[in-house]
């Protein structure tokens, strides 16, 4: 039987290049929608596919929402039409101006942005007043991972004094939580409703000083499962619609599939038990430590040795069978950065190349 993976014609493809898997990534999306028990809860991030193709399938799929953490991704989503887009940021600088250019430019879009310091929201709020519009806003609130937020202790009179800004409508709480991904699910389920806590207090406090209940955005993809099974909360996770063996190997609970790879080939045979491909820090995240980058499915054994900008060297033992111009199908440890390295993807179809899709969002600009 032909591997799910292997790519009739791949010798047609200049290498390294990112590909996808349409069916595999449906199959993702159906998973995705039957976690939760209501479609409404989710609000997928963009990060991961930054293309205009991968998402429409999530709007055909009946998602409405999404979330985004670029001026580029969050352009992305008005370009189709997307319903509802929280730009997972706040922002500052020119940043704002270029929120408010979105806002007029693809009215189709409902855009909302986070805020988690009072100087800044007046100042969003005094930009939102002169361009006679409102802009809804989350509070994003600090539970753990020390990037961004607010801190718990200061979060209700922070959303107090927001309330009283006009140009800004308040809709709710932002919490991520992505410094939680315990391999063992008992031990991530802890720390998950331990953080969470801290965002359900804030909600009931902000219920009793008479204000509607805010809405809360929470979670990424290692603690989804988790936050899935509570009441009415929006759930963010990205990297499901190509998953990653990195989450494959941490998220075990987790049904997703690999649906991008990244094709590369043997360049050169440096000494007798080396093999050297063209998959350098440019073409495969280079975050992780060396043995955790790429995973070749159709050679497990290969184990890196040396990375450079446009090489990889791979320990193969003497004796081994590469030769120059061999294939090689790799799964990124962490494929949302390895996207962004990539202009395009192509597409795979039953094993047959049938297209390619613009990874526009990768720019820091499309038009705005």
């Amino acid at each position: 039987m032909t591997s799910w993976y292997t790519i009739n014609g791949v010798a047609a493809l200049d290498t390294p290049v990112l590909v996808v898997f349409p069916d595999r990534i449906r199959q993702n999306i159906a998973m995705l929608k039957g976690m939760v028990n209501d479609v409404a809860r989710l609000r997928p991030h963009i990060k991961t596919n930054k293309s205009k193709e991968a998402t429409r399938l999530m709007l055909e799929a009946g998602i409405s929402k999404f979330k985004c953490a670029t001026i580029a991704e969050a352009e992305l989503l008005g370009l189709i039409k997307a319903p509802d887009a929280l730009l997972a940021y706040q922002p500052v600088g020119p940043k704002l101006q270029r929120l408010i250019s979105l806002i007029n430019t693809y009215p189709d879009t409902k855009y909302s942005c986070l805020i988690d310091d009072l100087t800044v929201a007046k100042t969003i709020a005094e930009v939102a007043v002169n361009a006679g519009m409102i802009i809804p806003v989350y509070i994003d609130l600090n539970i753990g991972q020390n990037r961004t937020g607010i801190s718990p202790e200061h979060a209700l009179d922070f959303y107090q004094s927001c309330a009283e800004l006009k140009g800004l409508a308040l809709m709710g709480i932002h919490a991520y939580d992505g410094h939680i991904h315990d391999k063992n699910i008992v031990d991530r389920t802890q720390k998950c409703n331990t953080a969470f806590k801290l965002v359900s207090d804030l909600q009931l406090a902000i219920k009793q000083k008479g204000f509607p209940e805010p809405i809360i955005v929470a979670g990424g993809s290692p603690t989804f499962p988790i936050h899935a099974k509570r009441d009415a909360i929006e759930c963010s996770p990205g990297t499901f619609i190509y998953w990653d063996r990195g989450y494959s190997l941490v998220c075990e609970e987790q049904p997703f599939v690999p649906a991008a790879l990244v094709i590369s080939r043997v360049i050169s045979l440096p000494d007798s038990s080396k093999i050297c491909i063209d998959l350098g820090h440019k073409s495969i995240s280079a975050e992780n430590e060396l043995n955790k980058r790429v995973y070749f499915i159709n050679a497990p054994e290969l184990i890196p040795v040396g990375h450079s900008e446009e090489h990889l060297v791979l320990e193969a033992g003497v004796n081994h069978p590469f030769k120059i111009g061999d294939i090689l199908y790799g799964i990124p440890y962490h494929v949302c950065p390895t996207v962004a390295l990539y202009e395009r993807a192509i597409t795979i179809e039953d094993n047959i190349i049938t297209g390619e899709w613009a990874n526009i969002a990768r720019d820091r600009k499309i038009t705005i």
